[in-house]
This record gives C-alpha cells, sequence and structure tokens, in this order.
C-alpha cells in the first residue's frame, strides 16, 4: 500500500468521523476516494487511541465490501458504538489519533495439538481468528505487544471469544492473516 493509498485511508477515516460529529452526514467514502484499487474489497480495523490510551477499535475480517467503504464504516463504529466506551465526543476528536489496519485474506493453520499450534505461531507477525461453532475472536497482530508469550495469547483469545478455558483449539478453526498497518502522524 502506498503513502499517498493510506493517506486517502486516513484522511477518509478523520473526515467521517468528524462530520458525524458536526451533525452533518459522512461523506460517500468511494467518492471521496480518488484511487481505484481502494475501491477493491477489502477488510480493515480502526483503532482510535486517546492520548495513547485505546479509544476504540472496530474492524472487518473479511473482504465484502470496498475497502474504502470498509474503512469509513468502521471508523464510524469505532468512535460511536464500541460498547466497551462512550461514544467520542467533539471536544476530545482533536487528542485522537487514528490507526487503521488492512488486513490479508486469513488462512487456516493445521494443527494436530495445541503443542504444534503454539509451535506455529508468529508473533508480532500473525493476527489469528478463532471460530468455535457461533463463537469468533480475533487478535490483530499488534496484541503481541502487549501478550508476547504465545501460550497466553491463545488463552486470552479463547477467553475472548467466550470458551471456557479448558476447551480444546482442535476443536476451534484457527486463522492467521497478516496486516498493513499505518498511523496519522501524532
Amino acid at each position: 500500500m502506498t503513502p499517498a493509498q493510506q493517506n486517502q485511508l486516513l484522511d477518509l477515516a478523520r473526515q467521517t468521523i468528524g462530520r458525524v460529529l458536526k451533525g452533518r452526514a459522512p461523506p460517500p467514502p468511494l467518492e471521496r476516494v480518488t484511487d481505484p484499487a481502494l475501491h477493491e474489497p477489502g477488510a480493515s480495523f480502526v483503532t482510535l487511541y486517546l492520548e495513547n490510551a485505546l479509544r476504540g477499535c472496530v474492524g472487518s475480517l473479511e473482504a465484502l465490501q470496498p475497502l474504502a467503504r470498509d474503512v469509513a464504516a468502521n471508523a464510524l463504529a469505532a468512535a460511536f458504538r464500541d460498547p466497551r466506551f462512550d461514544p467520542l465526543e467533539q471536544t476530545d476528536f482533536a487528542r485522537t489519533r487514528i490507526h487503521l489496519s488492512v488486513l490479508d485474506e486469513p488462512e487456516p493453520v493445521a494443527f494436530r495439538d495445541e503443542e504444534e499450534l503454539l509451535g506455529k505461531l508468529r508473533p508480532l507477525r500473525d493476527g489469528l481468528v478463532l471460530t468455535a461453532g457461533e463463537r469468533r475472536a480475533t487478535f490483530l497482530p499488534a496484541v503481541w505487544e502487549q501478550l508476547p508469550d504465545p501460550r497466553e495469547f491463545l488463552e486470552r483469545l479463547r477467553h475472548k471469544a467466550g470458551l471456557p478455558e479448558d476447551f480444546p483449539l482442535t476443536r476451534a478453526r484457527i486463522e492467521r492473516y497478516e496486516v498493513r498497518s499505518f498511523s496519522e502522524e501524532g
């Protein structure tokens, strides 16, 4: 992803949130982005930081819509619908930094047991998706910075999916993906 493409997506996310904070409709994302590559299907996560503290994070795991539209939708969701936080307010917006992660297509990880799975993990590189029945959870590669131990990474992912700590991961589907991440300066 080129620096120009990154800047277009970051500008789109900021302008989309900013317009809603001012009581206006967000701009149509596909009209705001001129690069045709950003009109191709893509999956993204938008993470907001307020003075270096997490302020919202929402994303998509599958490329079901044009990347620009996905970024705009996830920016709004991170700002106003992340259930862990109150909706973002105008007074905090100028101090809020936007970070984007564009996901590659997840690929299944084959393993016979949890030890083999642990050996296949690539810390700081892999994002993981755990799916067991109707339960699904993901950690972006950046989560490795807070959870560098692969065993703890998997335990927390299992917990995030709402599974008991003794749930055998051999009964789950594990997929990995890589991301291209970039942020606003600041």
